[in-house]
């Protein structure tokens, strides 16, 4: 009898089956960032995308096709210029010099990625409103079944342009170019000339190169300043301040309207919400305390 004879069998594991993982077959275009933007006329934008391939172990050939549809608030709105392209170069564009191919084919590696920015511009003659969809398709070419759609878009929008003029003048050119304005196609929606705001006047405008031409005709003007100036810049110039801004209780003042009118006092209280303060007269016989509107008076000497 051997020593093993009464030792119970060993049991064996059943052998683990691999289940075979499922292989992502998808394409996907991917755009970073906003796909919506709105554009000065005349600026151009850069969108970024990602082409990424499916990693199943096989080398694809994708094929890269672009369509563009443009939208235009009138009959006549320039044409917008869109322009495709990799880290190797362009890929499509519909500029009026170039030789537009209908689709562009690239062998990409499983599991790779590839890159692509898409350059749209806005023409200097862009109406407001004027839109354009570009759509970005890809697919295999093997399989065109799987495939993905990038859809990007631009419209135009006004901008708000400085322009330079001599000191003192400020409100002569801002008539002279509201003047110009009328009637014409420059494309002119508002003019601001702030009056603490000195050599400058500030012009909401969509077509630029029209804008500019009217400001070479005008005199006391110095052209366009470069660059485009932002509403949140302009923005305090549009809400009026409050005429009892600037005066505090204690101040001195002169009142220039009304019974009292050239007379002396203090600040004894201000009324925001009514735009009133509470002056008392300096030679009144008696001490009355007298309620007037801001603006009937001037700081002549600040409290310290």
């Amino acid at each position: 009898m051997g020593i093993f004879d009464n030792a119970e069998p060993t049991k064996k594991e059943p052998e683990k089956v691999l289940e075979p993982q499922p292989v992502d077959k998808s394409l996907k275009l991917e755009a970073q960032g906003e796909t919506k933007r709105s554009m000065a006329s005349g600026d151009s934008s850069d969108f970024e995308m990602t082409l990424k391939i499916p990693d199943d172990g096989q080398r694809h050939t994708v094929v890269v096709k672009v369509d563009t549809v443009f939208a235009a608030t009138e009959e006549g709105s320039p044409e917008w210029f869109v322009k495709l392209y990799d880290p190797l170069g362009v890929v499509w564009e519909n500029s009026p010099t170039a030789e537009v191919e209908e689709s562009r084919e690239f062998d990409i590696m499983p599991g790779n990625e590839k890159t692509f920015t898409l350059n749209v511009m806005s023409p200097t003659g862009a109406r407001y409103g004027d839109k354009i969809t570009v759509l970005v398709n890809v697919n295999l070419k093997d399989d065109p079944s799987v495939s993905d759609v990038a859809t990007l878009q631009a419209s135009a929008r006004q901008s708000v342009l400085a322009v330079k003029t001599s000191i003192g003048h400020e409100k002569t050119v801002t008539d002279s170019l509201a003047s110009r304005a009328k009637g014409k196609p420059i494309g002119v929606f508002a003019i601001l000339s702030p009056a603490t705001i000195r050599g400058y006047v500030f012009v909401e405008a969509m077509n630029t190169d029209a804008l500019r031409e009217a400001v070479k005709g005008v005199r006391r003007t110095r052209g366009l300043v470069k660059g485009e100036t932002s509403l949140d810049e302009i923005e305090h110039f549009l809400t009026p301040k409050p005429i009892v801004s600037g005066i505090v209780e204690g101040d001195i003042v002169e009142l220039i309207a009304g019974p009292f009118k050239g007379e002396k006092a203090r600040v004894q209280q201000i009324d925001e919400a009514k735009e009133e303060i509470t002056v008392e007269l300096f030679e009144a016989m008696v001490p009355i305390p007298v309620t007037i509107r801001g603006d009937h008076v001037r700081v002549l000497e600040k409290e310290k």
